[in-house]
């Protein structure tokens, strides 16, 4: 298989990519990885510090990189950051909707039953995950629109086929993530472009900021009960890296997957296939 056959399947050469959430763990992962793919990134993220850190490597290595600061939750700050982008790279091919997280607050256990979780904890991981996905898409799916293509890529979660214990607001959110997904997918088709495709990846289990003070001890580093149980319903035996997202959103936002749209795919150690006997 020659190397031009693979490049014409799988690669982004002058493709804008814009990432939400990118100056985070997974999607600085993938922010560079697609760059490595010759996409012209533009890294979105809350912490201008955080995103410009990301740039600087993608640039350093040979790639094309911008850092905008962009607040997912506020429509201003998205429209901006969609003149930022433009003004760089003229237009916007792949919006990858990484940003997302959960909230202590809204995380029952010890300090908190369910009856106590605070409505303004649940309202922030719900705005931040659906929300957060939703008017991203509003501002670069209207981009798309009318240039007549483009590829949406949300981040639900393994949450939202197996709703978790403990995290009633962030499983929510994601099967919000999950649906919103099939719907836009079939709208952006119907309504304006059959060129213009919507998926989502569903991780498993990877170790992030938003997730550690559930799967490790902060003392020792060891694993919680809870971290030791999903190693044990995780066939493949460990939690996911960084890394192990890149083939699979490769494939979605390449030529690879032309006739592919309105699907969730489980990225996730065959979590999802283990019924734990």
């Amino acid at each position: 298989m020659s190397d031009e056959y693979i490049e014409t399947l799988f690669g982004l050469p002058g493709k804008t990519v814009l990432i939400t959430g990118g100056g985070g763990v997974l999607c600085g992962a993938l922010s560079r990885a697609l760059a490595r793919a010759g996409a012209r990134v533009a890294v979105l993220d809350r912490s201008l510090e955080a995103a410009q850190e990301v740039a600087h490597g993608i640039v350093t290595a040979g790639g094309t990189a911008i850092a905008v600061r962009c607040d997912v939750l506020d429509k201003p700050s998205l429209e901006a950051a969609a003149e930022t982008v433009l003004a760089a790279f003229g237009r916007v091919d792949i919006l990858v909707n990484g940003a997302g997280g959960n909230n202590p607050k809204a995380t029952t256990g010890s300090e908190l039953a369910f009856f106590d979780l605070p409505a303004d904890a649940i309202q922030w991981v719900l705005n931040l995950n659906f929300l957060g996905t939703l008017l991203p898409s509003q501002v670069f799916g209207r981009l798309m629109a009318d240039q007549g293509e483009g590829v949406i890529l949300n981040v639900s979660s393994m949450n939202a086929f197996r709703p978790l214990t403990r995290i009633p607001a962030y499983s929510a959110a994601k099967a919000a993530v999950s649906n919103f997904t099939q719907w836009l997918a079939v709208h952006v088709a119907q309504e304006y472009s059959p060129r213009i495709r919507v998926n989502a990846i569903a991780p498993g289990f990877f170790l992030t900021e938003q997730n550690r003070f559930l799967l490790t001890d902060d003392e020792c580093g060891e694993l919680t009960p809870r971290g030791r149980t999903i190693i044990e319903h995780t066939p493949m035996v460990r939690f996911g890296l960084p890394e192990d997202l890149v083939g699979t959103v490769l494939w979605l936002l390449s030529p690879a997957s032309a006739f592919v749209t309105g699907v969730v795919v489980p990225v996730d150690g065959g979590f999802s296939a283990f019924s734990g006997v």
